[in-house]
């Protein structure tokens, strides 16, 4: 299966829609954080969903589940802010984060768990149980 580029906006726009997502991560990064990447897969039981947040403590990141909608929150920090520098560019990213990503199945998210390798945090969470369609045998009435 192949990934397709979802655009919303007529072919017409496509260059104002070009120009918007190359200016939308410097809009992120002086005001509004950032919007950490994920990527989600599945194996037989599970939903799993990796985020790069390398330098950031994972004490510091919140990981909830609730209507099948997985969020991630949190804040990084910049511990070591130099003003005597004259910088040319200033890309290292600090301030809070939030993304919500709603789940392609029904899950059970109190049995989820995380964990923290190398700086990527692997979510996994358990697929619910399959509701099995039920028969109803008709009766004959009296």
């Amino acid at each position: 299966m192949s990934l397709i580029k979802w655009t919303p906006f007529l072919p017409e726009f496509d260059d104002m829609d070009k120009m918007m997502e190359s200016m939308l991560p410097a809009v992120r990064g002086n005001q509004f954080g950032f919007t950490p990447a994920v990527d989600m897969y599945e194996d037989k039981d599970n939903i799993i969903v990796e985020t790069q947040l390398g330098g950031i403590n994972p004490d510091k990141v919140d990981v909830s589940i609730e209507n099948n909608i997985l969020t991630i929150k949190g804040e990084s920090e910049k511990k070591s802010e130099v003003e005597d520098k004259n910088y040319y560019r200033k890309e290292i990213r600090s301030g809070s984060f939030y993304r919500q990503i709603p789940l392609p199945t029904k899950v059970d998210g109190d049995k989820a768990s995380a964990i923290n390798e190398d700086g990527i945090i692997k979510i996994s969470i358990p697929k619910a149980p399959e509701v099995k369609p039920k028969t109803i045998k008709i009766q004959k009435s009296k």
